[in-house]
């Protein structure tokens, strides 16, 4: 397996509140890689720092061998970076064919041909990503109108128009019920598998995390205690202390 991601010593403070410290990992291509840890342990801060919403004090962030320290986000989407993110970010009166038909357009740097007719571009390239992930039923609907669990698919499929080779996921099955959770991961593990992406997720559902992840880190006030497989993590005496004191991390 190829490296997708490497991070070295991260470092970000914000005035005296350290964030992230000295955090180093790695991810491959076709792994889905778990970030696990309480509220405030600089989960959000890493993700910010790699997709280039921040800029670390210290450290590296190299993606497909290129650094990309101070690169702006737009510059880290060229590289081949998808996103999703814990509330989903779609246009609520476009259908969910015109968003999917919206990334590509970008990917495609033909935004000026925003100023001609939308539903002419890019339909089958569309249609594809739709039926990938399930919702190609869905294509005429306005986002704004669907179930939660459809729209985090939507967000999906949004994702994936860059043919992007790294792939970050906010909370992606967040306000979804236990059924839909298992199905998007499922899905979502076979698509990067196959397409031989690298997956970067936190999650609060330990169900999704330990059912799904060949990977756990966890981070506790800016810190990696933690690294390894799921079996290794759970085990893990530190986990067990941050998470209940002396009990596992919580199953929801």
């Amino acid at each position: 397996m190829a490296t997708i991601l490497e991070v070295h010593s991260l470092y970000k403070a914000f005035g005296g509140v350290k964030a992230v410290i000295d955090v180093s990992f790695n991810l491959a291509d076709g792994q889905l890689l778990a970030m696990i840890g309480p509220n405030g342990a600089g989960k959000s801060t890493c993700f910010n720092l790699i997709n280039g919403q921040l800029r670390p004090d210290h450290g590296s962030i190299v993606i497909m061998g290129k650094q990309i320290n101070g690169r702006k986000p737009r510059d880290v989407w060229n590289l081949g970076v998808g996103r999703t993110f814990q509330v989903t970010a779609t246009f609520a009166s476009m259908s969910v064919l015109e968003n999917v038909q919206m990334a590509l357009l970008s990917y495609h740097k033909r935004t000026k041909s925003l100023l001609k007719k939308v539903n002419k571009l890019y339909v089958d390239q569309s249609m594809a990503l739709l039926k990938l992930l399930g919702i190609d039923n869905q294509a005429d609907r306005a986002c704004g109108v669907l179930a939660y669990g459809d729209l985090k698919r939507v967000e999906l499929a949004v994702a994936l128009a860059n043919k992007p080779r790294l792939l970050l996921m906010d909370e992606p099955t967040a306000g979804m019920g236990p059924a839909e959770r298992q199905s998007l991961m499922e899905l979502t593990a076979d698509i990067v598998r196959t397409r031989k992406i690298g997956v970067l997720f936190t999650e609060h559902d330990m169900d999704v995390v330990f059912n799904h992840a060949d990977r756990i880190i966890v981070l506790n006030r800016g810190q990696l205690v933690a690294e390894g497989t799921p079996d290794e993590v759970q085990a893990n005496e530190q986990v067990k202390e941050i998470y209940l004191g002396n009990s596992a991390p919580p199953r929801s």
